[in-house]
């Protein structure tokens, strides 16, 4: 004998139904609470690597930035050696590159070092250096 078909009562069947249904929820649940744990976990490994690429990263900039900033104290100690008035003559012209913008107005005194300089290094028309007009300047 071969049985076909069962037909259960209908709150029998429905209660089926239930416990099947509470079952796939079960275990989706469990799929889902082992999906966001490992997720936890890649994201907590992927935060320390991230932490240590940085810290690396800033180390390495950190050595680059103390390597030029005593690249650029040698060469300008080189050349305050060889010449320091002309490393004077250069300090002065940063300083008032760092000082001034294009609109700025430069006026100069006779004893000022920049005035010195330049009567220094064109002496026969250091003293025919006239003041320029505003309109006349380039």
């Amino acid at each position: 004998m071969r049985i076909k078909r069962l037909d259960y009562v209908e709150s029998v069947r429905e209660k089926v139904y239930e416990r099947m249904i509470s079952e796939r929820k079960r275990i989706a649940a469990q799929f889902r609470s082992e999906g966001e744990g490992r997720s936890a976990e890649i994201l907590g490994t992927m935060e320390k690597e991230l932490r240590q690429i940085r810290s690396t990263a800033y180390r390495r900039v950190q050595e680059i930035q103390g390597q030029a900033d005593a690249d650029a104290t040698r060469i300008y100690g080189q050349a305050y050696n060889r010449n320091p008035e002309f490393y004077a003559f250069l300090r002065t012209l940063e300083s008032y590159k760092e000082k001034t913008n294009k609109n700025s107005v430069l006026i100069l005194t006779t004893d000022s070092d920049f005035y010195q300089y330049i009567k220094k290094a064109i002496p026969g028309e250091a003293q025919n250096l006239a003041p320029v007009s505003r309109e006349t300047a380039p």
